[in-house]
């Protein structure tokens, strides 16, 4: 029989499946805990509601993401493999949980105010790492290019709900490469051109 930790935990995986394919209002209590093989109302022994089961799905993951970036940047001693470290971490996420990157981009709104409040601050410190570190490798780039250098690099990392069906072979040495490459060419832009 599964322990309290473990229920909890297929709720929530077992949630984030349905809503990154029906959207957090397209998926009613009673079918999330048909798929569970429990009653809906079963659920309310975990959760008090469905948005708190959302709000935990969101912010939990945004407190890993922040806790392995942080994680990852002390555990590298120069620039270039603290950056490396970040592009692996998060291709390693976008690879593992793209159901929960669905869900953040479309139903992040559907959140009590205040976990979304959490959610955001800690996608802010999220980026904050990555900016310190592309700063540090580039030193001639403004903090608002290399933020927004950072954000389109997410962009491209997060497309893996829908671009990872696409068979290629080895997606996550292509989103490595790719992602590399674009930070490294949009934290070249505040460099002087006879410097690039």
């Amino acid at each position: 029989m599964a322990t309290r930790e473990q229920r909890h935990e297929e709720i929530l995986r077992t949630a984030a499946r349905m809503f990154a394919v029906s959207g957090f209002h397209g998926v009613s209590i009673d079918e999330l805990g048909a798929e569970l093989g429990i009653s809906g109302p079963a659920i309310y022994r975990y959760f008090p509601s469905k948005e708190a089961i959302l709000s935990a799905m969101l912010v939990d993951i945004s407190e890993r993401l922040y806790a392995g970036a942080r994680e990852r940047v002390a555990a590298n001693d120069t620039a270039e493999h603290r950056l490396d470290a970040l592009i692996e971490f998060h291709v390693e996420f976008a690879l593992a949980d793209p159901d929960l990157i669905a869900v953040q981009y479309r139903d992040l709104g559907s959140m009590p105010e205040r976990e979304r409040r959490t959610v955001r601050r800690l996608q802010r410190e999220y980026v904050d790492e990555w900016v310190a570190v592309l700063q540090e490798l580039y030193p001639k780039v403004s903090e608002q290019t290399a933020r927004s250098s950072a954000h389109a690099a997410f962009g491209l990392l997060n497309s893996t709900p829908y671009t990872g069906r696409a068979g290629v072979t080895d997606l996550a040495d292509l989103l490595r490469t790719m992602v590399a490459a674009a930070l490294a060419a949009g934290c070249s832009t505040d460099e002087p051109a006879s410097r690039r």
